[in-house]
């Protein structure tokens, strides 16, 4: 089976790369074009047999109007999704949702952070810690529909990108212990300035593997689980916000002074 995936992956990339080809001349010819993510979306269909993992993909961006391959980005994931339901949460309704839900010490930790990666990175751990789901990067896209890749008794799946589990794909029950784990370990960095190397430290893939460490958990590798940047690139993810992206963020001006 997992030869058929890779084949699926290769085949994605292809589409991906005419999808991009295409984009530029469309924004071009129409700079100031937009599609509109929707903030909710519902299952197309349901299965009989139940789920562990909560059936609800979760995503986050700076903003929902996006590019072009953005957008088919988000609907190829649909596609891989069509029994789940779907779930956007704008900037702002992150932090609404942290000072609603989490406890004062994580939404103090929360409110300190200013990078927009950086937020999204406790606020994925903690909505998947809460509802449970399945956490993608908005340029991020699943190579086979979920269902089949996320077995029905599946308390996680986490996702092995070389010798590293990543963050920008993550399937979980609620109340899951590396995660709980993992929010307090990105608190105790917040509040302590363990800022490390930046934003990849401070709350990013190196504390999801302090969280997990050397503990048998349930993973897939990235080739055959959700991959990055097949449709999208930094330009068309960030084409309305240049320089955007995390790694241009300074790392004395990751928190709050």
């Amino acid at each position: 089976m997992d030869w058929i995936i890779v084949i699926s992956n290769r085949l994605i990339k292809i589409l991906g790369a005419i999808v991009k080809a295409i984009a530029y001349p469309f924004h071009f010819i129409f700079p100031k074009k937009r599609f509109q993510i929707p903030k909710e979306s519902k299952a197309f269909f349901t299965r009989r047999t139940p789920n562990k993992i909560a059936k609800i993909i979760w995503q986050t961006n700076y903003t929902n109007n996006v590019s072009l391959p953005v957008y088919v980005n988000y609907l190829f994931n649909r596609l891989m999704s069509l029994d789940w339901e779907y779930r956007y949460v704008s900037t702002e309704d992150r932090l609404d949702f942290m000072r609603s839900h989490a406890s004062q010490q994580i939404a103090n930790a929360f409110e300190q952070l200013t990078d927009g990666a950086s937020q999204a990175d406790l606020w994925r751990l903690f909505v998947l810690n809460y509802y449970g789901g399945v956490y993608m990067d908005i340029d991020a896209h699943a190579v086979w529909p979920l269902s089949k890749m996320i077995r029905p008794e599946d308390n996680e799946v986490f996702l092995m990108t070389k010798h590293n589990y990543s963050n920008y794909f993550i399937a979980s029950v609620n109340n899951n212990p590396y995660l709980e784990k993992a929010i307090m370990i990105t608190v105790d960095n917040i509040n302590n300035k363990n800022i490390g190397g930046g934003v990849y430290d401070l709350t990013g893939p190196t504390v999801l593997n302090k969280a997990i460490g050397n503990e048998k958990v349930n993973q897939r590798r990235n080739q055959i689980t959700c991959i990055q940047g097949s449709f999208t690139n930094e330009y068309f993810q960030y084409i309305d916000k240049p320089r955007g992206k995390w790694t241009y963020a300074k790392k004395e001006d990751l928190l709050k002074s």
